[in-house]
């Protein structure tokens, strides 16, 4: 019986919403078939290799790229907005050293909500400038969440440094070289959005209630933390850390199709061909490969790589963006359980674009389901059930 009445059967249920249009877009287009990504129209290739993060939010939010003198204001106020206030380095101060730093952001997210008094401006220049300050305090607070769980001192940010730059820098507590803050810059682009995906999507039903801007960001981090979405990169990377050899790609590839098993960091919901973006990050793994000291890495990827496509490429699985983007993080100096939290620092560009988006034209999201329970069930009093 379905919850209200019409036609007759069951319906067609789509449990993974794999053909379900939510809304029209004009933020980014996945195009599954030739492997394509675009953000407002700009092919991602474009971008990785000519943008900068910064710039990539700013097109993003506005549809459109900045002037000199545009972009030059919008990362001064993403740089100012990057220190965090006391209170909440106190409350990460308080969770136990072993929370996962994702955990860790959703809580802090959650706690500057609280103390933003445009909390409840729900005016698209108050929530632009909300965006802003969250795109500008998340890597702040992945970084001293790390530093503090590791007895460190925290690293304050420095206006004067990009983004990606201070990131690396306040994690490590070391100036990194132009090369690294320019790889990590990239990461951040390529990850800024990607349409319709389950992080977008659970930002997107909050956001469908109407609630304040933060409320829709902890609901897309949290959505982001598990291992089939954002935290793929990091079981791709601990996969690849356990094979000793390139030569035992094969047996690891074969065993785990065998346990039907996920191979982590391959396959995708639209992608039935390459990833762009996994093709941008292999190239540059494969760089950071040599230059760290640690060839042996890449060439256990991409003997998996190889193994994989041979026996499911044929299906259309293949290495997608968590795959590669593992290697990099891990070769930049952040340890597995940072890679969900440092998708987040570049993800959150995209769920604002998505929620600033949906609001244009906003209904509350309410699908149905089919019962399939009893529908003549006895009320008996406590003392007469079994």
């Amino acid at each position: 019986m379905g919850s209200l009445g019409g036609g007759t059967g069951p319906p067609h249920i789509d449990k993974g919403l794999d053909d379900v249009y939510v809304k029209q877009t004009t933020i980014c287009m996945v195009d599954g078939v030739q492997g394509r990504l675009l953000y407002r129209g700009y092919d991602i290739r474009d971008l990785a290799k000519f943008s900068t993060f910064e710039e990539t939010a700013y097109l993003l939010w506005y549809g459109r790229l900045p002037n000199r003198e545009q972009l030059a204001a919008f990362s001064g106020d993403l740089a100012a907005n990057r220190p965090i206030p006391h209170a909440i380095v106190s409350l990460l101060k308080v969770l136990p050293k072993n929370t996962a730093p994702i955990d860790a952001l959703r809580t802090a997210v959650s706690a500057l909500g609280a103390l933003d008094p445009e909390l409840s401006d729900m005016s698209r220049e108050a929530n632009l400038r909300k965006a802003v300050r969250l795109t500008a305090k998340i890597p702040t607070i992945v970084a001293a969440f790390h530093r503090i769980r590791g007895g460190q001192r925290v690293v304050k940010p420095n206006a004067k440094y990009a983004t990606a730059k201070d990131y690396l820098r306040m994690i490590t507590g070391l100036k990194p070289d132009n090369r690294a803050a320019r790889i990590m810059d990239i990461a951040l682009i390529l990850h800024a959005d990607h349409s319709m995906n389950a992080g977008s999507f659970a930002a997107t039903v909050a956001a469908s209630t109407l609630p304040d801007l933060y409320s829709c960001i902890v609901a897309a981090i949290a959505t982001l933390k598990g291992p089939l979405h954002g935290g793929a990169n990091e079981e791709a990377i601990r996969a690849l850390l356990a094979i000793d050899s390139p030569e035992k790609a094969e047996t690891f590839v074969r065993d785990t199709i065998a346990a039907r098993t996920k191979v982590f960091g391959f396959g995708h919901r639209v992608y039935k061909t390459w990833d762009p973006r996994a093709l941008i990050l292999r190239d540059i793994a494969k760089e950071l490969s040599a230059k760290m000291g640690n060839p042996k890495l890449f060439e256990v990827a991409r003997a998996v790589e190889d193994a994989v496509v041979r026996q499911l490429g044929p299906k259309g699985i293949y290495p997608n963006v968590d795959y590669y983007a593992g290697i990099v993080y891990y070769l930049l100096g952040l340890p597995p359980d940072m890679f969900p939290a440092t998708f987040a620092v570049s993800r959150i560009t995209g769920w604002v674009a998505q929620v600033l988006e949906s609001w244009e034209d906003n209904r509350i999201m309410r699908p149905l389901d089919y019962y399939v329970g009893p529908t003549d069930a006895v009320y008996a009093p406590i003392d007469q059930r079994p």
